[in-house]
């Protein structure tokens, strides 16, 4: 195995550690905790665990139905509204977005980190969410919806089973149906989206490639050149 030249060890090799058993979300999750070792040598992968397992468990704590809707009625309320997880807006770019362990700390983050948080958490309650690979966005797609008539976090009836649903924690968890994310991709790239949209769910891969391309944009607009060369060691491990 090759060493790093400009990754810090420990960052390198827990990454690397957790791509042999990738399609597990935990692994998704602690390879993505590893990618802030390199800068944050002092996170606690077992702290950012936990943080997960207890919103989880604040969740069951609450939920009296089994059934998919409900289960997401109370993910959004303890998620969004308690715990207040959000998208940082205000400092888009700052790299501190793309660090897991910073975004469970500060409860901020940019659409991809918050939809791993969002897929964690859900997955401990018995959820099934997909990253979706939106242009210019990331979105969490929510499996195995209940019927139609159950209502979901915000009081909005959930949309006929046969349509996928979409939910974007960047804004507080909004859910969306395909032509509500088409507005919400021309709202935050300033395009309108060729339609019929096509939207492509991201493998586990493809999501750190992801995280890992918007890391390095925001290293370089900072001038942390060696940074940069850091997080591309790590996307040559994929």
């Amino acid at each position: 195995m090759n060493s790093p030249v400009y990754c810090r060890p420990a960052a390198y090799e827990g990454f690397r550690q957790e791509l042999a058993t990738l399609d597990a979300g935990r692994s998704l999750f602690r390879a993505a905790c590893a990618i802030a070792w390199h800068e944050h040598p002092e996170a606690d992968l077992d702290e950012a665990e936990a943080v997960v397992e207890s919103l989880a468990a604040t969740v069951e704590s609450r939920v009296r139905s089994r059934s998919a809707s409900a289960l997401l009625a109370h993910l959004h309320d303890v998620l969004f509204e308690v715990y207040g997880l959000r998208g940082n807006s205000e400092n888009y770019y700052d790299p501190a977005n793309s660090y897991l362990p910073s975004v469970l700390r500060r409860r901020l983050g940019i659409p991809i980190t918050l939809v791993l948080v969002y897929k964690r958490v859900a997955e401990q309650i018995g959820l099934v969410v997909h990253g979706v690979n939106a242009p210019g966005h990331f979105l969490a797609e929510v499996a195995g919806l209940a019927a139609e008539a159950d209502l979901v976090a915000g009081g909005q009836p959930s949309p006929p089973k046969s349509e996928p649903m979409y939910v974007d924690p960047f804004f507080g968890g909004g859910l969306l149906n395909l032509e509500e994310v088409a507005l919400r991709i021309a709202q935050t790239t300033g395009r309108e989206p060729a339609l019929p949209l096509q939207l492509s769910r991201a493998t586990h891969r493809q999501w750190l490639d992801r995280m890992l391309n918007n890391l390095q944009a925001a290293l370089a607009a900072l001038g942390q050149q060696r940074d940069v060369c850091a997080m591309q060691e790590l996307q040559m491990l994929l």
